[in-house]
């Protein structure tokens, strides 16, 4: 199959190149500097020349606290943009596979978020990428939720632990906010199968294995061969300085699609953490 896929530079991106390489498709990879997709006309060009039978369109601004003082980007690079992609997708025959979020839920929930939950962001980011997922037609489309994605290429929260764990005797982290940690290499295998195989419709993708802040920053050191015991709780009230954008207190999300779909769901966490850990300390 030929897939395009935005943000090819990203710390999804560069996975969902390789995984779709392996997966023996034909790939045209764009980064944002090859592709600027608030640019409508660009992207016309871009997937008229390309004419894929799929876009994985990975291109987004994640940065949560950058969004939250500056709406109007957010919602120039998350929504309009999806928009242009899917305007360009429909006029060459094409899908789009847009990778979604955590946060467009308030995380109010006391148990997991199902697929068919409905969205309440109370953040700029996530009200930009809810305006995103409804940019696409369903009965066509694909909206891959993620959560709490860390990798190899790009900043994230595993080389934000080893390297403060480099500098500082104790760590603290928030023990209040619950999440699934996700492998950007587990999530991009099965996001190009779910761009491959399967229809429309909305998917939650995260590894297995629910933690807080706090105990993950544990689980990282651990498979660093560190001591856990050296990172320190504290309630999200607590952070100096708070963070200007609200993070949900519960962001884990079920992977209802998948079960009901056959498809076997993630490893657990520690198995890929440990694989990105011993990566990264070989350079």
């Amino acid at each position: 199959m030929k897939i395009l896929i935005t943000g090819a530079g990203g710390q999804l991106g560069h996975e969902l190149v390789d995984a779709a390489n392996q997966a023996e498709n034909e790939v045209v990879g764009l980064t944002r500097a090859q592709l600027d997709v608030t640019n409508r006309g660009a992207v016309q060009q871009a997937v008229t020349a390309a004419r894929p039978q799929v876009i994985i369109h990975a291109a987004a601004w994640t940065a949560v606290d950058a969004c939250e003082g500056d709406a109007a980007k957010a919602m120039l690079v998350n929504a309009t943009a999806t928009q242009h992609v899917v305007d360009a997708a429909r006029h060459v025959g094409a899908r789009v596979v847009y990778i979604g979020t955590d946060y467009v839920f308030d995380g109010t929930k006391p148990n997991p978020y199902l697929e068919t939950d409905t969205p309440n962001p109370q953040s700029v980011y996530g009200v930009s990428k809810l305006a995103g997922e409804q940019a696409l037609d369903l009965a066509l489309d694909s909206v891959v939720r993620i959560s709490w994605v860390c990798g190899y290429h790009g900043a994230n929260m595993v080389k934000t632990i080893l390297r403060l764990a480099a500098e500082h005797d104790t760590l603290t982290f928030v023990d209040d906010q619950i999440g699934n940690p996700t492998m950007a290499d587990d999530a991009a295998r099965m996001i190009v199968h779910l761009a491959t195989e399967q229809s429309g419709g909305i998917w939650h993708v995260t590894n297995q294995g629910v933690v807080s802040w706090y105990e993950f920053a544990r689980e990282v050191l651990r498979a660093a061969g560190l001591d856990p015991a050296r990172v320190r709780p504290i309630p999200t009230r607590d952070l100096m300085p708070p963070r200007p954008a609200p993070r949900p207190a519960n962001s884990v999300l079920e992977n209802q699609a998948l079960r009901d779909a056959g498809i076997a769901l993630l490893d657990n966490f520690h198995v890929p953490l440990s694989r990105l850990v011993n990566r990264l300390r070989l350079g």
